[in-house]
């Protein structure tokens, strides 16, 4: 292609697969390198797009390790160098030279990006930027960029460290564009990159990084940068002033994350945290022992900002619904349950208890037609306890059989229906005690008095009375025992009067 651009790659720094860089047109003009990164090796559709934007001298390639991890967590990512930094066109014939020209290049340029590539980026996008480039897509945003779903800013310069107080920063930086010096390096600046050396540097605490960094610069110089201009000095300090307008930050609706290095030598965190404060949806989250370079730090280090942005993405752009592309095949599985007719032929088994159920139903019937045989009370009385207890119900149809003979022989069934009904109350045992002592003292003239089924009833009034009695079942069961032979002292006595 005619716009294809390199990207270059080192032992330490090899670009993540899927990767292609190219040429595209920014304000002006200007020809600035950008590079689209897309998953490989699957079929799932990608959660969205970043769009990352480094800062300061920095260049695409010094972040291929965190753009093979946005590639892992399902998305694509766009990546480019602003201009006059990295391979893109540097506005000054001194290429070492970081130049700046007011901001609204800058988010021209941006803009001409996302127009460039949007047919290729699915929705939703997140913006990730880097101190410069945070401060630049907030600029955006704040200016109607709009199509972003969310951003998340790694140490944004917000506000710069300057040697001197910031009024004076900005008088020397006005005389000196006054005087026609913009294009001249500020404070002593070099026409050299940075020192190389990991001793003593305000970036990283981590060697490893730190190293990959520069061994970009020495396969490639051209991806190298110096020190800013006073032209990019008053880019600083504008851009900065404006984003500390709280109203300038009102209409960024979309929420917004900002990453801030405790010990960062380069920006302001005071101004980080006021700008979090102003947006509408805006977080602070602070790295302790950070340096100004978040993303090339420490492991422990760089993973607050991992866990920032997998929340922030989770938020926004979650992760697709992949796993229900799975589930009708997992459908079929439970197809087999419904199948099996063990289950099914078990139920008729079930049935059966309330077969059981119904002959005992038909049971207690039979028990209430003992008691309807009998015409005394105290039979009435005694056939309700009869229909609680199943066996007094089977001893009721033995009592069915003198039915027929005169009416002494109902005091046997008087008494038979008080074996259960004598275990409802003591009161029974009293009446047969007495009766004897009383029979022997007085002649047989009395005897029909026994005839007389007056006691008998006045013994099956008291059992009626002692209803209240027989919901006390533990006192049933012990009575039974000592009432049988209590009912057998009487039936000897009876005939001796017979015999006399």
């Amino acid at each position: 292609m005619a716009d294809e651009a390199p990207l270059i790659e080192t032992p330490q720094a090899k670009a993540p697969s899927g990767g292609e860089a190219a040429w595209f047109t920014g304000a002006g003009g200007a020809k600035l390198r950008a590079a689209l990164f897309t998953p490989q090796g699957g079929t799932a559709q990608p959660r969205g797009t970043i769009v990352l934007s480094g800062g300061r001298t920095e260049v695409i390639e010094k972040y291929y390790e965190f753009i093979g991890e946005c590639l892992d967590r399902g998305f694509v990512v766009l990546a480019h160098d602003w201009r006059g930094q990295g391979l893109s066109q540097r506005d000054l014939a001194d290429p070492l030279k970081g130049h700046a020209k007011g901001y609204k290049a800058y988010i021209d340029d941006f803009r001409a990006l996302l127009g460039s590539y949007s047919a290729r980026l699915p929705k939703p996008w997140v913006a990730v930027g880097h101190s410069m480039g945070g401060c630049l897509t907030l600029l955006a945003m704040a200016h109607g960029e709009d199509r972003f779903a969310g951003a998340i800013l790694s140490a944004p310069m917000l506000g710069i460290r300057t040697p001197f107080p910031i009024v004076l920063s900005r008088l020397l930086t006005s005389v000196n564009l006054m005087v026609g010096q913009a294009g001249r390096y500020a404070l002593g600046g070099a026409g050299k990159p940075f020192d190389d050396s990991f001793e003593g540097n305000v970036l990283t605490h981590d060697p490893v990084r730190h190293a990959r960094t520069w061994s970009l610069i020495a396969a490639e110089p051209k991806l190298a940068l110096g020190g800013p201009t006073w032209g990019w000095v008053d880019f600083g300090l504008r851009s900065t002033a404006y984003l500390a307008r709280p109203d300038a930050l009102r209409e960024v609706t979309a929420p917004v994350v900002i990453v801030s290095a405790e010990d960062d030598k380069l920006v302001d965190t005071a101004a980080q945290a006021a700008a979090a404060r102003h947006l509408p949806q805006g977080k602070f989250i602070n790295v302790p022992g950070a340096y100004h370079e978040i993303l090339m730090e420490t492991d422990s280090m760089r993973n607050f900002f991992l866990k920032a942005f997998d929340a922030l993405t989770g938020r926004v752009a979650p992760t697709p619904a992949a796993p229900p592309k799975a589930a009708p095949a997992v459908v079929p599985a439970p197809a087999p349950a419904p199948m099996a007719p063990a289950p099914v032929a078990a139920k008729p088994a079930a049935a059966k208890k309330p077969a059981t159920a119904k002959k005992l139903a038909a049971k207690k019937p039979a028990a209430k037609k003992a008691p309807a045989a009998k015409t005394t009370s105290a039979a009435k009385a005694a056939a309700k306890p009869a229909a609680v207890k199943k066996p007094a119900a089977a001893k009721t149809p033995a009592a069915k059989k003198p039915a027929a003979r005169p009416a002494a022989v109902k005091k046997a069934p008087a008494k038979s229906a008080a074996k259960p009904a004598a275990a409802k109350a003591p009161a029974v045992k009293k009446a047969p005690a007495k009766a004897p002592a009383k029979a022997p003292a007085k002649a047989p003239a009395k005897a029909p008095a026994a005839k007389k089924a007056p006691a008998a009833k006045g013994a099956a009034k008291p059992a009626v009375a002692a209803k209240p009695a027989a919901a006390k079942k533990p006192a049933a069961v012990k009575t039974p025992a000592a009432k049988k032979p209590a009912g057998r002292k009487p039936i000897a006595k009876r005939p001796t009067p017979t015999k006399a």
